[in-house]
């Protein structure tokens, strides 16, 4: 009977890793969100990491084909009271139903397309489809002017692109002790990105690196460093169950 229960639990765990294993990079759009505003004598607006909803789609179709169902309903709103244009007078439910499990969630817009395919995204994320978006930091991208249709001057993804790479050089430096950042490997489960513990963990034998993704469980045992030490690709007993500084 364990066995059995084992063999049928384990596909369905696999299902939802891959379900909210991060998205492709380049499917990662950014929008603005907000008006321009002047900082310096110059003028940033700020964007946000957005992925569409044909991404969402195609990531269902592709792990759990014809096993998922989406129900949108209109919500009323409230109007009026709003004179700036930026209202999102529409707003939908989303029911995502994925092999039996149904999540919910809001979402609003300017039309109803808008509305309705944030509220599936919403509903998706809940599945941890594009979650990883949510850990992206503040992307301030200079602009034009401050005009309603102003552009910006540079590409957001570069700026969000260089920024990151210099925070994790300056924020890394400090802290690593001659451990190099480029040795952190990709999660072994997800292929994403991971949290480097090995500086500042209190049980030495727990996980040298844990998957960012709250979802997966990937993680990378500490090398066997003398005979009769437990194997490093498997956790010793007394580390089960062990949870040590890890961001979030």
């Amino acid at each position: 009977m364990i066995a059995r229960h084992e063999t049928q639990t384990e596909p369905t765990l696999d299902i939802w890793r891959r379900l909210a294993a991060p998205v492709d990079p380049q499917a990662i759009a950014w929008r603005q969100d907000g008006r321009p505003i002047a900082r310096d004598g110059k003028f940033h607006a700020r964007f946000v990491a957005y992925i569409e909803a044909n991404t969402v789609r195609e990531r269902l179709d592709a792990v759990v084909p014809g096993e998922w169902n989406l129900t949108l309903e209109l919500l009323p709103t409230a109007t009026g009271g709003d004179d700036s244009g930026d209202a999102a007078p529409f707003a939908f439910k989303a029911r995502l139903q994925i092999l039996g499990v149904v999540r919910e969630d809001v979402g609003t817009g300017k039309d109803y397309k808008q509305a309705s395919t944030d509220a599936f995204k919403r509903a998706a994320v809940r599945f941890g489809i594009g979650n990883e978006l949510y850990s992206f930091g503040q992307n301030w991208v200079p602009m034009e002017g401050d005009g309603k249709y102003a552009k910006p001057l540079e590409d957001p993804r570069t700026v969000y692109e260089r920024r990151e790479e210099k925070r994790e050089t300056t924020t890394s430096l400090p802290f690593t002790r001659g451990l190099i950042a480029t040795d952190v490997p990709p999660c072994p489960k997800c292929g994403g990105r991971m949290w480097d513990n090995r500086i500042g963990k209190r049980n030495p034998r727990a996980p040298d690196f844990k998957c960012r993704d709250r979802s997966c469980d990937g993680v990378v045992w500490p090398p066997r460093t003398a005979p009769g030490e437990p194997s490093a690709d498997a956790p010793p007993a007394a580390a089960t169950g062990t949870t040590d500084q890890v961001p979030f």
